[in-house]
């Protein structure tokens, strides 16, 4: 099924010249790793605190271009790791835990907005956390990591980012009419169907 990920190739291949220099100047994937995610965990707080007022406005647009950031700033780490030696178990870890760390705290201030139904929001980070787990699955029966979609990591960026550039323009946030909440559950389902994707990929490889 198409997913914003089928674009990695493309997007790595202008990210690898930044690898590379980053690598000349000593800085480890691992360090990228940990940044990504205290930032966003930093952009989620901010979020969460001035979700209805004027600086979350800024915020709210804003959201789209750090996605973004984070999404460039995860493919360099895997570069680092992958191209200049530097995988490590606890790469591997901080990785794994890094991602769903900040989808959760980039994720969870649409729950303060007026008129988003809370548990429709907690329904979506539950599944995103269970879709990145689904595909850690497949390391466990000798099926490798899996990214199969429709709704992996870059595409749930893709659509939050939307929201959140919505959310801003649409500025002071009325009472959003429920379709902003029906978006989230049709995404939540479409993240039901990757889970099912990635475990059935992982049972079709023959780890012999």
């Amino acid at each position: 099924m198409p997913s914003v990920y089928q674009l990695k190739p493309r997007f790595l291949a202008l990210l690898r010249p930044v690898s590379r220099h980053l690598a000349q100047r000593g800085i480890t994937a691992n360090q990228i790793t940990i940044l990504a995610c205290g930032l966003s965990l930093g952009y989620g707080a901010l979020l969460a605190l001035a979700a209805n007022t004027v600086l979350g406005r800024y915020l709210w647009l804003g959201l789209p271009l750090w996605l973004f950031i984070r999404m460039a700033l995860n493919a360099i780490d895997g570069q680092l790791a992958r191209e200049f030696n530097q995988k490590s178990r606890l790469g591997g870890l901080l990785n794994e835990m890094g991602d769903v760390l900040a989808d959760a705290a980039l994720f969870a201030p649409l729950a303060l907005v007026s008129g988003i139904w809370p548990w429709a929001v907690a329904l979506f980070i539950w599944l995103a956390l269970l879709t990145e787990y689904a595909g850690v699955c497949g390391l466990l029966i000798g099926g490798g990591r899996r990214y199969e979609g429709p709704m992996g990591k870059s595409d749930r960026a893709t659509l939050i980012g939307g929201l959140g550039l919505w959310l801003g323009a649409d500025w002071p946030i009325a009472s959003p009419l429920p379709w902003l909440s029906l978006i989230l559950l049709l995404a939540t389902a479409a993240m039901g169907l990757t889970c099912y994707n990635r475990l059935r990929a992982a049972l079709a490889v023959d780890p012999s």
